[in-house]
């Protein structure tokens, strides 16, 4: 089990041993620590499973070398009667297990213990080796169908450059304005937590946790639509663009999204409502190729949220092709949209064949 190193031995400089505190140091199936310790006790070593205990419990990583394991983690070393690629998948079908055990009110998280109580089937070596086997080839399969979605991820922002470049150079010379000059940018709110009427319906209500990709259609809360005629909260069309100014992730990402559905948002996030033709598709391309600059100018509240005033919202530019460009581009990201869909649709295929797959193999059925 990982230990939390004394709070004045950690640094950002590269001095000691790269800290793993928990899942968020997790990335691209691979450690990615952001600071370093002096005096650390526990370590992992190349070959080590490395295993998040709090908050995202059950997500895992190969350790490619010796990292400090805090608090958040655990660290997994297969001994003589077990092939690690076995311990691997078997720890992905017990997760479910794993996560009924865990406890915890600031946020959940398991123990030693509910580690240790788990139970792994343990046949012949040989045996274990050709179901690991078995489970990486499926595995391999669904990884390359999330590399394919991931480059299609970032084709629509590239069509968006070589059709209209950089709209902070504006090389092409297209008529450009701020974003307030050309848009009214609304403010969401949160209805009353003390009226539970409000938050029985299926009206979505966004907030900047559900923005986690371009296209939109539902969110973790939903409210009822009472909330519309009763209070100032506005219901914001199909087809808007909104996005993030306040919270922590704006110390890193500019979580900009499209409405696919009517919906409305919190406080913390911004719709953009044109006042001139735009198209959306263009709009959200155009406001996420600036994630650099508008993260430049994100200021900080008094008690340490970051935000985007309005002196930085002000920064923002708004490129203003002719609308028959914008369409043009807009028919091409269509065109990308079903492709992912496509791509979606075989990746979700092949994660009920490889549950399936997993499901045999721990219980001795995988011929």
């Amino acid at each position: 089990m990982g230990q939390a190193p004394p709070g004045d031995s950690y640094n950002d400089t590269g001095e000691g041993v790269p800290l793993i505190a928990g899942a968020g140091d997790f990335g691209n199936g691979r450690l990615a620590p952001k600071k370093f310790t002096t005096a650390g006790t526990k370590f992992s070593s190349a070959g080590d499973i490395v295993l998040s205990i709090r908050a995202s419990i059950g997500d895992k990583v190969w350790a490619d070398g010796s990292y400090c394991l805090g608090r958040g983690v655990a660290g997994l070393r297969a001994g003589s009667q077990l092939e690690p690629r076995y311990l691997w998948h078997w720890l992905g079908a017990v997760e479910p297990e794993l996560l009924s055990k865990a406890r915890g009110a600031t946020f959940l998280q398991v123990n030693r213990t509910d580690i240790a109580e788990l139970v792994i089937a343990l046949p012949e070596l040989d045996e274990q080796r050709r179901i690991a086997s078995i489970l990486d080839k499926a595995d391999t399969l669904r990884a390359k169908r999330r590399e394919a979605l991931a480059r299609l991820d970032t084709l629509s922002q590239s069509i968006f450059h070589e059709m209209f470049g950089d709209p902070l150079a504006n090389a092409r010379g297209w008529e450009i304005a701020s974003l307030p000059d050309v848009a009214k940018l609304y403010s969401g709110g949160t209805p009353s937590k003390d009226v539970k009427e409000y938050w029985n319906g299926s009206l979505p209500w966004f907030s900047p946790k559900d923005l986690k990709a371009d296209h939109l259609t539902d969110s973790i809360d939903h409210i009822s639509n009472e909330v519309l005629s009763q209070t100032s909260l506005r219901l914001l069309p199909e087809g808007t663009v909104v996005f993030v100014v306040r919270g922590m992730i704006l110390a890193h990402s500019f979580p900009v999204s499209l409405l696919q559905v009517p919906a409305t948002i919190n406080q913390d996030l911004k719709a953009v409502l044109p006042k001139v033709e735009l198209d959306p598709y263009f709009l959200l391309a155009n406001l996420k190729s600036q994630k650099s600059s508008v993260l430049a100018h994100v200021a900080t509240a008094a008690h340490g949220t970051k935000r985007l005033d309005a002196e930085a919202l002000a920064m923002i530019r708004v490129l203003l092709p002719p609308v028959e460009l914008q369409q043009q581009f807009a028919g091409r990201v269509a065109a990308v949209e079903r492709l992912k869909g496509k791509h979606r649709a075989q990746l979700a295929d092949l994660d009920m064949l490889f549950a399936a797959l997993q499901d045999k193999a721990f219980k001795g059925e995988l011929s």
